[in-house]
């Protein structure tokens, strides 16, 4: 238990430092280090991102960064889409899903490992001319501006992450914050909360499936599951304090070390 508290206090202080990245940690944690199969680790994995997310939603709510409803319309879409790969995953031998996972942790480091461009701009703003993204921010209101090309774009949006988190057991932040990053002009705080939102209701409509499905949590999964929580709290403190570059380098070093190590075990 002491092993599983650990684990969920480190992808706690991973999600609350990034908004992404910690439930791509929690599958691992339970699989490698708890020794626990890929679908006994999904549902709980998928309860601790999505209750440490909850926190740093509602931190991001009361600071007015996250943009509640293009997160309501992405979960609505993930929670059509979840179901569907909580089916796949309980018919998919468990080598393919540990290969499945392998392999997005590698992508995950690629993205990681390249550098960006800085995005300046005022507020929440980003630095991108009217139409040159998909979604972009109203200058007057600071609002998404919902045209139908922003709307198609985040409801797609919705779709795959739902997919992805019901197959796997990941929130799928390592999707939504490069997503928006590429295709909104929204600046990185306003990212980071909103994609907190997003995972901790698509995590929540996982977690439900998976209940449903007769999956059940022991004490060993309620530790890392509370553990979680409070390593979110510690990141959202210690998030302005740590560079973001040596964040990425560091997390995309562990995904691949982890990558390798469960390509080998499958």
């Amino acid at each position: 238990m002491l092993l599983a508290s650990f684990f969920g206090v480190v992808m706690g202080l991973v999600l609350g430092l990034t908004g992404a990245g910690g439930g791509i940690l929690a599958v691992p944690a339970l699989v490698l280090g708890l020794g626990w199969s890929m679908t006994q680790a999904a549902p709980v994995a998928l309860f601790a991102v999505g209750s440490a997310a909850a926190v740093g939603a509602i931190d991001g709510l009361r600071h007015g960064l996250a943009r509640y409803r293009a997160a309501l319309l992405i979960a609505l879409l993930g929670a059509v889409f979840s179901p569907v790969g909580i089916y796949f995953a309980h018919q998919l031998p468990e080598k393919i899903l540990m290969i499945l996972f392998s392999l997005l942790m590698v992508l995950v480091a690629a993205r990681m490992l390249r550098r960006e461009t800085a995005q300046p701009g005022p507020s929440d703003h980003g630095a991108a001319s009217w139409g040159q993204k998909n979604c972009m921010l109203d200058r007057q209101t600071g609002r998404l501006a919902w045209t139908a090309r922003c709307t198609a774009t985040l409801s797609a949006l919705g779709a795959v992450t739902g997919m992805v988190s019901g197959l796997l057991g990941v929130g799928g932040g390592f999707l939504i914050v490069p997503a928006f990053k590429q295709l909104t002009d929204v600046q990185m705080r306003g990212i980071v909360a909103t994609s907190l939102m997003v995972i901790s209701l698509i995590s929540l409509i996982g977690v439900v499936g998976a209940f449903h499905a007769g999956v059940s949590i022991d004490r060993v999964g309620a530790a890392f599951i509370a553990a979680s929580i409070v390593g979110m709290v510690l990141g959202r403190r210690f998030s302005a304090k740590v560079p973001a570059r040596a964040l990425q380098v560091g997390f995309a070093g562990v995904c691949l070390g982890v990558a390798v190590f469960m390509l080998v075990r499958a």
